[in-house]
């Protein structure tokens, strides 16, 4: 029976390198020579697409090789399942994370890769006051509990990146660009990511987001005008916008939507069909650029209409000597126009459209019944100046769901997120949203929003770092008063997890089970123990080292972490069955079998067999504990039983 240990793939998140290495074997295995990669091959393979001259374009900053080194470091970290602080854990699909992002996107890679139809970021603008992380090439997940305040380190305190650092840039750039590298990973292959951004860092931000995304899969930069009066301490050019970049996985794949129609607009449909329909009527005639016959002259062509019989009949040619009214395009100067249909369209459609006399220029029309459903969606521009993307609407939605305004500064209007969803994503289709800097939780009220219309069918997963309050700061006096109001620690991410909670009670009744609600989940070091050679205590530790898992952790920790290494989604039905006494994890209806009690006889095993036999699923996994078989002989005979049960794929932790 295969044993995961620490070093084991199923032990670690997904090795970046390894898989562009395999993929480049697939591509051109003649540049491998004895596994490695020969760059001379690879070179003269490639040809004239080669530039190594010294003078060429390139966006470079100290610090960036070891940045993308950190994108592509395997994670050994885990994320431990917290039910007490959850809501609806048992059928919700959205999942709140706490913990720095850049090692739960490396953590997400395998079981979100290429599922995320959408993500939404607003990062730290690098303004001198915003917190910048410092990531650890070494040991990330260590430094992660020092920098929180979760473990005794060297007194790490989390800082803001002042602008009097010779790095001020550079230290953003290194935050960054490791966590687009891994977002990029988890999008669809239809999959758009919008990012928040001011001035100060704009033009870094379009440079590394062509570099990972590449510059002919962006669909443009909004200006959001969030502020339109300006900021009034701004000394020379009141700031009235902020950016909102938007990238495409890939251009070609890109499946984009747009805006329902407002009122100002749904108010022209003020017409209703027999049926209770409401439509507008529109002239056929093209109006506007390209209006004349001779722009396209197979689109001018005649209707024919008979007033006593109401008959419409559509004809290429001009039918002389009839009693029936003729209709042909004409533009306001009385020269021949052309009709917006094609010949072929209007013959199929004649149904609907109708005949009209139009008093004011006194010749007859043909419109078009244009009906209210189905109208395709406002296609947005890159000047935002909606009332819902104020910034002072940010604030009154946060008050309104019973926060004071001091507690969280500045949060993100409902309406900026909800627009950038509904560009981002497809009515009729489920689709996850990711938002990895949560800050106070408004991506997660914009999805509920949109559920809560029927608008959209969405999933969210949000991750926000549990970044210590400051406690000594008069400023967050609020803050303080609000965490000890709700009985918490003094973290942001405290914060958010409320603001979730207050805003599944105030949509609740308007989505289905699985939209209600959000599962939990911390990063932490692996529940796996690392081997500890201390020869000074020897015997203690090998008396140890038949216990593979962390004295702290429960089954249900060492589950999720399975979950994970295996590539399944965090919000997987997951049952629990008694065999024999014994407790086993049924994940995905059978897909995986986990076992993790002590005392495993082969009765347990056996009625591991029988249980998927009755589940039936297509393949399944086992994993138990490797410490936890009654001896030696069970375990060898466990995989014997198995394979008669159709189960090859066993393993233990």
């Amino acid at each position: 029976m295969e044993k995961i240990t620490g070093d084991s793939l199923e032990a670690k998140s997904l090795d970046i390198t390894q898989q562009n290495i395999e993929q480049l074997k697939q591509l051109f295995p003649d540049v491998f020579s004895e596994n490695k990669i020969d760059f001379e091959t690879l070179k003269a393979v490639l040809g004239a697409e080669v530039d190594d001259s010294e003078e060429r374009y390139n966006f470079t900053w100290n610090g960036k090789i070891k940045a993308r080194q950190i994108a592509q470091t395997p994670s050994t970290g885990t994320l431990r399942p917290s039910k007490e602080e959850s809501v609806n854990w048992g059928t919700t699909e959205n999942l709140f994370i706490e913990g720095d992002n850049l090692e739960v996107l490396k953590l997400l890679q395998k079981s979100y890769h290429k599922k995320v139809k959408m993500i939404y970021i607003d990062p730290p603008y690098n303004t001198g006051k915003d917190f910048v992380y410092k990531d650890n090439f070494r040991d990330n997940i260590q430094n992660y509990l020092e920098q929180t305040n979760q473990v005794d380190g060297q007194g790490n305190k989390l800082s803001t990146n002042s602008d009097t650092s010779g790095r001020y840039h550079s230290d953003w750039l290194n935050m960054m660009y490791p966590r687009l590298r891994l977002a990029r990973n988890l999008l669809s292959d239809d999959g758009v990511i919008f990012i928040s951004i001011d001035h100060n860092e704009v033009g870094n931000l379009l440079s590394i987001v062509n570099e990972i995304f590449g510059e002919q899969n962006m669909l443009g930069l909004i200006s959001n005008i969030n502020n339109p009066k300006g900021r009034s301490d701004d000394k020379f050019i009141a700031t009235a916008n902020e950016y909102i970049l938007v990238m495409s996985k890939n251009i070609a794949e890109a499946r984009t939507y747009g805006f329902e129609a407002e009122e100002h607009i749904t108010k022209r449909y003020n017409k209703t069909d027999g049926f209770g329909k409401k439509y507008r009527e529109m002239d056929l005639r093209k109006t506007g650029d390209s209006d004349k016959r001779e722009d396209r002259p197979d689109m001018f062509y005649y209707f024919y209409h008979d007033p006593k019989s109401n008959h419409l009949e559509v004809s290429k040619r001009r039918i002389e000597n009839t009693n029936l009214i003729e209709i042909f395009p004409q533009k306001d100067d009385g020269s021949d126009g052309r009709w917006r249909w094609g010949f072929d369209t209007a013959s199929e459609r004649l149904s609907d459209v109708f005949p009209k006399f139009m008093p004011t220029r006194k010749i007859w029309g043909i419109m078009e019944k244009d009906y209210l459903d189905g109208r395709p969606p406002v296609t947005p521009t890159s000047a935002w100046t909606h009332k819902d993307v104020n910034s002072e609407r940010g604030s009154e939605q946060f008050i309104e769901l019973g926060f004071n305004k001091e507690v969280f500064s500045r949060p993100k209007p409902v309406g900026t997120i909800s627009r950038c969803i509904q560009i981002g994503t497809l009515p009729d289709e489920e689709s996850i949203v990711l938002d990895f800097f949560a800050g106070s939780g408004t991506t997660a009220q914009a999805v509920a929003y949109l559920n809560a219309s029927k608008q959209r069918k969405l999933k969210y997963i949000s991750v926000q770092l549990p970044e210590p309050i400051d406690l000594s700061s008069k400023e967050n006096t609020e803050v303080i008063r609000f965490c000890d109001s709700i009985g918490s620690k003094y973290l942001i991410s405290e914060i958010t997890k409320e603001r979730l909670k207050r805003v599944n009670s105030l949509y609740s009744d308007r989505l289905s089970d699985d939209q209600k609600g959000f599962r939990v989940l911390k990063l932490d070091e692996t529940n796996i123990k690392p081997w500890d050679a201390d020869f000074d205590n020897l015997e203690q530790v090998l008396r140890e080292a038949t216990e593979s898992i962390k004295a702290d952790r429960s089954n249900e920790d060492v589950l999720y972490e399975i979950l994970l290494k295996y590539g399944i989604e965090l919000t997987v039905p997951v049952e629990t069955e008694i065999v024999n006494g014994k407790q086993v994890f049924v994940v995905g209806a059978g897909a995986l079998i986990v076992c993790l009690d002590d005392g495993i006889t082969s009765e347990v095993v056996e009625g591991i067999a029988k249980l998927k036999a009755e589940l039936d699923p297509e393949t399944t996994q086992v994993v138990f504990k490797d410490a936890g078989f009654a001896d030696s002989n069970v375990k060898t005979n466990a995989i014997q039983i198995l394979k008669q049960a159709g189960i090859d794929d066993v393993k233990s932790i």
